[in-house]
């Protein structure tokens, strides 16, 4: 689902990416009503894959209600746990993909202008991804009157600049404004209502955005029937530590610790005992022996306290 295209297409092409379906998904949601567009996402259960885990058709709901003259979508590239590497990856491998869902988010909210937030040292993400928005400018998928729709939707990239803390959305949208990245108090600056310039903002994951294009062309329904009850859909896992062969991965959700550890990890580096993996990075939680056949979804991991990214270590 994410990483369908990932080292299948030329992700300087946006040729290839429309030859796989590309920008399909974009014009099916300016064919329909915004509302369709967020009522779909809603009816999905597609979660914020950066580790809140928040609705995401209900955080575009609260956006869309809100009458502003201006809104703002943010896609979150700030990558800054340690040896997390996901989002870079799909923006190396499919930045176009990630452009369509934020478009796809622009309309849904009333948004015309989008903000890609990435990490200063993501150089070849960010190569990739300024040529994808100049080659989709070229083609009329993002600019004004996109698709001859009447729906205009502009992006820009900032860079960060190694703040750990921008990783949070309101330090984030701080940093944008050209202010020290320090978190905003919530309540009042709730991004979807008070976020950039104090305008409605959505801010979203690259992973989270692109889940959007593939639900919004197949349907609700279709994503659904992969992953759990609570947790639909895939998952892009980091996989490092003292593994055979640590990487990248794409699951179903519900997919169990032992699984992404001994099938798709390889097991162990020189065969050593798994002692614990950690689950969500620097604040997340040690799983020992005795969780590695818990589902790796939201409901499953409730009671650890652990998000949905993984690194392991062995026993000493």
């Amino acid at each position: 689902m994410v990483l369908q295209n990932a080292g299948v297409i030329n992700p300087d092409s946006i040729e290839e990416y429309i030859a796989v379906g590309g920008y399909e998904a974009l014009a099916k949601a300016l064919e329909s009503s915004p509302e369709w567009v967020i009522n779909e996402i809603d009816n999905s259960g597609l979660r914020g894959r950066g580790g809140a885990g928040f609705p995401t058709g209900k955080k575009w709901k609260f956006t869309a209600e809100v009458k502003a003259p201006q809104k703002f979508i943010i896609c979150n590239a700030d990558e800054g746990e340690p040896g997390t590497f996901k989002d870079r990856l799909i923006l190396e491998g499919d930045p176009h993909k990630v452009l369509e869902g934020m478009a796809i988010a622009g309309y849904a909210v009333g948004a015309n202008k989008g903000y890609l937030y990435i990490r200063g040292e993501y150089d070849l993400s960010i190569r990739r991804i300024s040529k994808a928005i100049e080659d989709a400018y070229k083609m009329g998928l993002l600019g004004d009157n996109v698709l001859d729709s009447g729906f205009s939707f502009h992006v820009e990239i900032k860079k960060g600049a190694g703040a750990y803390v921008c990783g949070e959305e309101t330090a984030l949208i701080e940093s944008i404004e050209g202010k020290r990245g320090n978190p905003r108090p919530k309540p009042p600056y709730y991004p979807g209502i008070k976020g950039l310039w104090g305008y409605p903002t959505v801010v979203n994951n690259v992973e989270t955005l692109a889940n959007v294009p593939p639900i919004i062309l197949n349907g609700a329904s279709w994503f659904k029937s992969m992953g759990t009850k609570e947790s639909p859909g895939t998952k892009v896992y980091t996989i490092l530590g003292h593994v055979k062969e640590p990487g990248l991965i794409e699951v179903e959700m519900g997919t169990t610790l032992r699984e992404v550890i001994f099938e798709f990890g390889k097991g162990m580096r020189n065969n050593r005992e798994f002692k614990a993996a950690l689950i969500g990075g620097a604040a997340g939680a040690f799983l020992g022996k005795e969780a590695l056949d818990i589902p790796l979804s939201y409901e499953g991991l409730r009671e650890y306290g652990g998000g949905l990214r993984i690194r392991s270590y062995p026993c000493a």
